[in-house]
């Protein structure tokens, strides 16, 4: 029996009551202009018509291969995939989304022309657009952005830097990292940070090839692992790893004495964190009072912690405005402070 061709990527589908949207994925898939792939497909538990529609394509396509992981649930299925992915290239993609037709090949080209990046991801187009609220306007904006590798790597910590349903990632790379992780989190968010601890680039393909699907059927709009809460969590546990080296021993000051700036120090309290020495915000009415204990200043205050110390504060910019995070970055370029040995920008 001759063995068939090894594919250029393996896209890993898994799919959970996706009946509704599912021929549309599959017709995008079909009109890729690069048709070296296979699809590793499981069915997670659908109470839809889900399940039937995916042994349809397994018996039209020789492509696309069922995987049946030992228990249910997205980091097990993604994990089986992977496991019986035979490219050397790994790909995700949702079951309810649809792919441009040069996806698959201009990540290709990415990771070819560039052996330092380690995955990649797209621009994306979330739709229906009626139902795009103004969070998720700005992480498309935000994301779309996103470009090179230095951009990736300065604002890992704001929001994942690669939509997840546009990931492409070297396999080997992946199995080194132990694939996906099993936690009270975004397994996606936290297989990216790993990815930049590891020291490898990240980067994206500076043109929308994904269209995102919106809508309250989606896991992440259901789980409290996307809430708010765990992606701040998420943040604190890996700036205590390889992307925090920069923190060690240092004060560690919030610049951002609002909603985000707040939220973010609870969680970093809560968490055992080091004491924060300040906050820093340019609202006059907020300066001079404390916040868990430690006194807003202004930033000509911050610039006078930064004169005559052996150690300078370590700075988390913690704004929700992409503007104000521009404004916040420019004035700490000013006082000397370079990024991320001096801070980090979060969300």
């Amino acid at each position: 029996m001759i063995s068939p061709p090894i594919p250029r990527v393996s896209i890993l589908l898994p799919c959970r009551d996706v009946e509704p949207y599912l021929d549309e994925c599959i017709r995008s898939l079909e009109a890729q202009t690069e048709s070296r792939y296979e699809v590793l497909v499981v069915d997670d538990g659908s109470t839809d018509g889900t399940r039937d529609r995916l042994v349809e394509w397994v018996e039209s396509d020789p492509r696309v291969r069922p995987v049946q992981p030992e228990r249910k649930g997205i980091v097990p299925a993604l994990n089986a995939m992977a496991e019986w992915a035979r490219a050397p290239v790994v790909a995700r993609m949702d079951g309810d989304d649809a792919a441009r037709p040069n996806r698959l090949s201009a990540q290709l080209a990415l990771l070819d022309e560039h052996p330092d990046v380690a995955a990649c991801g797209t621009g994306v187009r979330y739709f229906p657009r009626e139902a795009l609220r103004s969070g998720y306007r700005r992480y498309e904006t935000w994301l779309n952005g996103l470009r090179s590798p230095e951009q990736l790597s300065r604002d890992v910590f704001v929001e994942c830097p690669i939509a997840h349903p546009t990931l492409m990632i070297r396999r080997d790379i992946l199995k080194a990292l132990g694939g996906y992780r099993d936690l009270d989190g975004p397994e996606d968010y936290d297989l990216v940070l790993r990815v930049a601890a590891a020291g490898y680039g990240l980067a994206n393909v500076p043109r929308v090839l994904h269209d995102w699907r919106l809508g309250s059927h989606r896991h992440s709009e259901r789980s409290s692992r996307y809430s708010a809460a765990a992606f701040r969590r998420l943040k604190i546990d890996h700036l205590r790893g390889p992307l925090g080296s920069a923190m060690v021993g240092r004060p560690v000051v919030i610049w951002g004495a609002g909603k985000v700036g707040k939220a973010f120090a609870r969680e970093w309290i809560g968490s055992g964190g080091p004491a924060l020495e300040a906050f820093v915000d340019l609202d006059p009415r907020k300066i001079g009072q404390e916040i868990h204990g430690a006194p807003v200043i202004s930033p000509a205050g911050l610039a006078k912690t930064f004169v005559g110390r052996d150690e300078r504060p370590y700075v988390l910019v913690a704004v929700g405005s992409p503007g104000a995070r521009e404004e916040i970055r420019a004035a700490l370029a000013e006082m000397g402070a370079e990024e991320p040995a001096d801070s980090r920008a979060m969300a």
